[in-house]
């Protein structure tokens, strides 16, 4: 996607936030910036993880809805492809140049299953989940009238308690007709168990996602018996990759945050009670901020808000400093303790956010730095894509 925007008619400040090869002090703000050493390390170690487990991985393309995250997460950690939640965001992916995308979802409305039966000409490998036989004969008469194929995986609910069926022989029953389906193909499970990927305890977590295995396990025998082989049993997150991927039961992994790192999968435990973000993952995504204002001797007031975050699973942290702290905010104001008065207007501060997904949602621009330097700018490509 970048290779497609014409930089040099961009103007900072009125179209992007900064460009290549400014000072990372005049980037304007606020703004998404990347820090590309840990980006790029954090890319890496999860695709060296997974081959060395002999896992594929699908990497979660609602986390960053962006093509050139995607592409090196391919290029340079081996990912399989993306999945993503909504059919408008997999056209996206899809036309920006990645091969093989899953939407981990349901596809219900018919507008959406014709755009998505239409998605194999963009030259995409096309998979949706399913949940309920009923949808097997939309997605086949689309297929049909388009001339293409649609992969489906059979959603099993493993403890989310959101989409899916929670017994074998729904699990059985769906696949079948999935087979049986003109333009449709049986390609396996999906078994996400999202509901314990933030629980803090390692050991809790562990609990949980044993659970699911088995049932899981439990699935692929009973298709095996009636002859249904399952290429793809996805799932696994930032906070459980390590679970799926030792479970012999998985073959593909979903995990999507930890390229990012955010506060709240920052603070989970590892096995020895370590926070994953102080050894496991590094912060590689930031809000940069800057104090508007500092006429309270004991707070400074920074530009970013609620309408530059998402503060759902908390506040931001301040990256790197302990001597000031954000504790407030509201639309275009945030609020930092500073008891010491040791910030001044204008100051930079970067913020760890809270839920990276839906932060990254709300901007245009990532501003890609690497030694003080601005190297890249990336657009948000599939941002508001939610349809």
């Amino acid at each position: 996607m970048k290779d497609m925007i014409d930089l040099e008619t961009l103007e900072v400040g009125y179209d992007v936030p900064a460009l290549p090869g400014m000072d990372e002090a005049e980037i304007q703000t606020p703004c998404l910036v990347l820090d590309l050493d840990a980006l790029e390390r954090n890319v890496k170690k999860m695709g060296d993880y997974a081959k060395a487990h002999g896992m594929r991985h699908r990497v979660h393309g609602k986390m960053h809805k962006s093509v050139d995250v995607a592409k090196m997460q391919v290029e340079l950690g081996g990912a399989c492809g993306v999945c993503c939640q909504k059919v408008s965001e997999a056209e996206v992916f899809a036309r920006g140049g990645i091969t093989d995308v899953l939407v981990s979802n349901q596809v219900r409305e018919p507008a959406k299953i014709d755009r998505l039966a239409r998605m194999p000409k963009l030259g995409a490998r096309t998979i949706c989940c399913v949940d309920d036989v009923a949808n097997v004969a939309d997605l086949s008469a689309a297929a049909e009238k388009h001339g293409t194929q649609i992969e489906c995986l059979v959603e099993i609910d493993c403890g989310a308690g959101r989409c899916g069926v929670t017994d074998t022989p729904s699990v059985v029953e769906i696949a079948r007709a999935i087979d049986q389906a003109p333009g449709l193909k049986f390609a396996g499970l999906q078994a996400y168990q999202g509901a314990m990927q933030h629980m803090d305890s390692y050991a809790d977590r562990k609990a949980k996602i044993e659970i699911a295995v088995a049932q899981v396990s439990q699935a692929v025998e009973a298709l095996k018996a009636v002859g249904l082989e399952c290429d793809i049993v996805g799932g696994g997150g930032t906070g459980s990759y390590y679970f799926e991927s030792n479970s012999g039961v998985y073959n593909e992994l979903q995990c999507g945050s930890y390229a990012f790192m955010d506060a709240d999968y920052g603070r989970i435990l590892d096995e020895n009670g370590n926070r994953i973000d102080q050894g496991e993952w590094e912060n590689a995504l930031f809000i940069l901020t800057s104090v508007m204002s500092h006429a309270k001797a004991d707070k400074a007031i920074v530009d970013a808000g609620l309408k530059a975050q998402s503060v759902d699973s908390g506040l931001p942290f301040i990256f790197g400093r302990t001597d000031v702290e954000y504790v407030k905010c509201s639309d275009e104001h945030g609020v930092v303790a500073d008891p010491d008065g040791v910030l001044k207007v204008n100051d930079k501060l970067k913020l760890v956010p809270g839920h990276c997904d839906p932060t990254c949602n709300v901007h245009d621009w990532y501003v890609g730095v690497r030694n003080g330097k601005v190297e890249t700018l990336w657009p948000v490509s599939a941002r508001g894509k939610a349809y």
